[in-house]
């Protein structure tokens, strides 16, 4: 097992906040989920993003006029697997969205994660509580 009690060869969704810590290496929160990041550099997992989280990580940069950085940003998250929104995700999704009250957003994430098999989702969003259809780990 590994960071988070993960067994080698799983494949996890992540959401956002993880990787804004660590991106912007964020001084105490980047630290939580070290050993996820690390664990996908040595090959023992294979890490995947919604293409939300690509959005929503770049959101950062471009509100600030930074382009040079949300290049860089787009180059770190481009190494790993980036699962699009498809419409049967997008269907699922609404599923989800009404049976555990989330928003739209984490809704579309959890869909992206059931929809790759992914062994758990990573996230530090506690909305996420109420899901039971697959490990939810928050870095705690």
């Amino acid at each position: 097992m590994i960071w988070g009690g993960l067994p080698t060869g799983s494949r996890v969704l992540v959401d956002t906040a993880p990787f804004i810590y660590l991106l912007e290496s964020h001084p105490v929160l980047a630290d939580c989920f070290a050993g996820l990041f690390e664990a996908a550099a040595e090959g023992a997992i294979t890490l995947a993003l919604s293409t939300i989280t690509l959005a929503e990580v770049l959101a950062g940069p471009a509100s600030a006029g930074l382009t040079a950085l949300g290049k860089r940003y787009e180059r770190a998250l481009c190494q790993y697997e980036v699962v699009p929104i498809t419409v049967s995700i997008a269907a699922l999704g609404a599923q989800l969205r009404a049976q555990h009250r989330l928003r739209l957003p984490d809704a579309l994430q959890l869909a992206c994660a059931l929809e790759i098999g992914a062994a758990a989702l990573v996230t530090h969003d506690r909305d996420f509580r109420r899901v039971t259809a697959l490990p939810i780990l928050d870095g705690e």
